[in-house]
């Protein structure tokens, strides 16, 4: 890993980890661009989440200590509960199904990317006229069904090009949620989601070394995440907060998903 994909491998995974429009589909574009996929790709990507988690913990520590208070001196164990019934599906189909993902070429496939971010994208262009359930005040009032059914709708960002922010927001919205509630309940579990992942990978002794030989591009790569991530997550919660929000976002995964398309059918 040479510093300069170091530099825009973090650049692109803070700027669109919460932007939903799909980190994992914009750094296999950019992998691409840049040469094609190294053999440690997807190792490097794990460990460069590291920058975004911390960029969510900064924005979010007053929420994390409101949680933290509500269980450990109120114990009041709803909101926290929903958090973790949501992360069960992912865990699950993540365990189930990450050797898979990680070896078949269909999941790192430019065409499997470009659709799922296309069929994603046009998701939010109808929203507004997808069947939603009675709205709800805020994510606090989320009952576990619908908790449970934005994990499983989470699951879907196991394909790349899809958008875990994005899977979960719409599924938020068609729960009843509006676009800040939704994209705040998203956020909230990528917290947790993206702890385990971390976890998972220091088990590995392969891990650690590979962290050990490229600290100097991981280290550079995660500040880079964090000072972008930051700045991404800021600009997104004040832009959901404006009508046709979504939609924007849509139209913008549509037309990406639709040169990508163009440019491999010319190889």
């Amino acid at each position: 890993m040479q510093g300069y994909e170091a530099f825009w491998l973090g650049l692109t995974q803070g700027l669109t980890e919460f932007i939903p429009i799909s980190s994992s589909g914009h750094l296999e574009i950019l992998q691409e661009i840049m040469g094609g996929r190294s053999a440690d790709f997807h190792l490097f990507l794990e460990f460069i989440n590291l920058g975004t988690f911390i960029a969510l913990i900064i924005y979010y520590r007053k929420r994390i200590a409101e949680i933290l208070k509500e269980v450990f001196v109120k114990h009041n164990f709803k909101f926290a509960g929903n958090i973790i019934i949501t992360c069960i599906p992912v865990v699950i189909a993540g365990i189930l199904l990450s050797d898979l993902i990680e070896s078949n070429w269909f999941f790192s496939n430019m065409i499997t990317i470009a659709c799922a971010m296309a069929i994603i994208g046009i998701l939010m262009i109808l929203i507004e006229k997808l069947p939603k359930m009675k709205p709800i005040k805020d994510d606090k009032h989320l009952t576990w069904k619908k908790a449970l059914g934005i994990g499983c709708a989470q699951c879907l960002a196991l394909i790349p090009g899809t958008s875990r922010s994005g899977s979960t927001i719409l599924a938020g919205r068609i729960a009843g949620l509006n676009n800040k509630s939704a994209a705040d309940y998203s956020f909230t579990v990528s917290i947790v989601v993206m702890a385990g992942v971390m976890c998972k990978s220091l088990l590995s002794e392969s891990s650690r070394a590979y962290i050990a030989e490229n600290w100097q591009m991981l280290t550079l790569a995660n500040v880079v995440a964090l000072i972008s991530g930051l700045i991404a997550i800021h600009f997104v919660m004040k832009f959901l907060e404006k009508k046709g929000s979504l939609e924007a976002f849509g139209w913008y995964r549509v037309v990406i998903a639709a040169i990508v398309i163009i440019f491999e059918l010319l190889k």
